[in-house]
Order: structure tokens, then sequence, then C-alpha cells
């Protein structure tokens, strides 16, 4: 398990590793081709050190990369601002987001698939502006009106990778709790539901409800989110939220537990077109 900005550095170093293998160099002959230590690029391959997008520029160049969305895709991950006009503009928000908020932000921004298990609330990409400022508002006690704008207009921001070309593709398993619990009032949790019931119509968006009759399931032990990208699952990732931190699993032996964790997790839901009555039914008070 690793915090956000260690397992990008180290998805990354890994990519950059496999690519200069492919290529048919050593990490010394690589050194002195785009004229460095051989020290620098084991740094760079093992994580242990950050690398600006040139140097992934000079790299990829070096080993003879030429596919645009590979090269696209390990650019953002190093920080370059280039990511398919998804810019970091997250970054205007520093003095208000946690390292690791920013960095699961990154991840959502340059993922191409999140498939997403919650328990308790309803995913922050799918949620209202009034049901976002009172999540926010009841995880966050005490903060200042100030902050919590800022926090909810990031969270509203976030969902522009729903409107993206192409957009993120979503596919979101909630528990029937999330339907239930009472977040902001009855007329906020009206229109939550309309808003759910609106997103589920679009093409790239898959939601499903797990009714309380499912009894137990595998979900129980929390929510948790895996991104994948559509040009190497090598840098897809599974996040799993806590209160004061969140944890990133990279193993491959962890992506396919969570995997087949919500594969199960989709069997035992409700359909699709099912789970839209269900939600209508919660709305009219069933």
């Amino acid at each position: 398990m690793q915090h956000g900005p260690a397992v990008r550095r180290r998805k990354l170093g890994a990519e950059l590793r496999a690519l200069r293998t492919s290529a048919g160099l050593t990490s010394g002959e690589a050194a002195r081709l785009v004229g460095w230590h051989q020290s620098k690029v084991s740094r760079i391959e093992t994580g242990t050190s950050g690398v600006k997008p040139a140097d992934v520029r000079l790299l990829l160049d070096t080993y003879g990369v030429s596919d645009p969305q590979l090269r696209q895709l390990l650019l953002v991950l190093a920080g370059s601002g280039d990511g398919g006009g998804r810019h970091h503009w997250w970054q205007a928000y520093r003095g208000v987001l946690p390292p690791t908020y920013r960095d699961f932000i990154s991840l959502e921004s340059q993922a191409s698939a999140m498939r997403t298990l919650e328990t308790t609330v309803v995913p922050g990409l799918l949620q209202t502006p009034e049901y976002a400022r009172a999540v926010t508002a009841a995880a966050l006690e005490g903060t200042s009106e100030e902050r919590l704008d800022a926090l909810v207009e990031v969270r509203l921001a976030r969902q522009d990778v729903l409107r993206a070309v192409p957009p993120l593709e979503l596919s979101a398993v909630l528990d029937e709790a999330v339907l239930r619990r009472e977040v902001g009032g009855p007329g906020v949790m009206a229109r939550q539901r309309q808003r759910l019931i609106e997103a589920a119509r679009l093409p790239h968006v898959r939601l499903q409800v797990l009714p309380f009759s499912a009894g137990a399931h595998i979900g129980v032990t929390g929510p948790f989110v895996i991104f994948s990208f559509s040009r190497t699952s090598d840098l897809d990732v599974v996040v799993l939220d806590h209160l004061t931190s969140s944890l990133y699993l990279e193993r491959k032996e962890d992506l396919r537990a969570y995997t087949e964790a919500f594969n199960a997790l989709s069997i035992h839901a409700l359909s699709p077109e099912d789970s839209l009555d269900f939600i209508a039914g919660t709305a009219a008070g069933v």
C-alpha cells in the first residue's frame, strides 16, 4: 500500500523501465544516450525520485515511443498539464486540498474508467451542489464557510470528467443505505435521487443498487475505487479512503482481488434498469 504521490512515481518508473527494456537498452546505455548519470535513470525507474515532464519526453524519444496516447498518459503522470484538455485545475486549490486528495483528483482526471463501490454516500462525481455541501459540512464539522465553498467547488469541478471527450467510463454500485440516508433534508435528497436517475441514463455511466435484501456481501468491508487506464493495465490502482488519508494499492494481487469483488457485487446488485426503478421508488417513499 502506498500513498498517492509515491504510487504514481512507482508506476511511471515501472512503465519507463519496461519501455527501456523493450528498446533493448540497459540503464547505463540509456543514461549515456540522454547525457545523464546512470543513477538518475535508476532513481526514476524505482520511483525514489520525481521526474520532470521534459525528462520523460527525452526518455520516450530515446526509446522510440511514438504512441501519442501512451506518451500523453506518462507525461501527465509526470506532472504535465497537457492531459487531453484536463489541465491541473485543482492546483488553484492547493491551500485547501490535502496532498492525497489532489493526487486522487489527478488520477481521476487521467483514468479512462472508474469502478466504485459506495456504502454510505453518493459518489462525488454524481453529487448535486446541495448534497455535496451537506456531506462536506458533516465530514468537516466546524470548517469555515470559505473553505467549505472551495471544497464544494472542487467536488463539482471534478464532474467535468463525465463531460470530457472522451468521457470517463463510470461504473458505480451503491448500497441501498446511500439512498436511504437523508443528507441535507428531504428536498436535497429528492433532487439528488433525480440527479442519479439522469446520470444513469448516460451511455458512459452504469449505475447499480445493492438492496438490503442482498444480505451480507463482500462490500461490507468498506467502499473502494478502481481506476483503469486505456493504454496499460500496469497503471491501474485501487484507492481506499480513510478518515485522515487515502491508501493506494498497486500490486497485481490487490487489483485482482478488488476487481473480482466488484464483479461479484455487480452480479448481486440490481440490473441498471431495475436500479432506476428502485431509485424512483425510494423517491416515492417506497
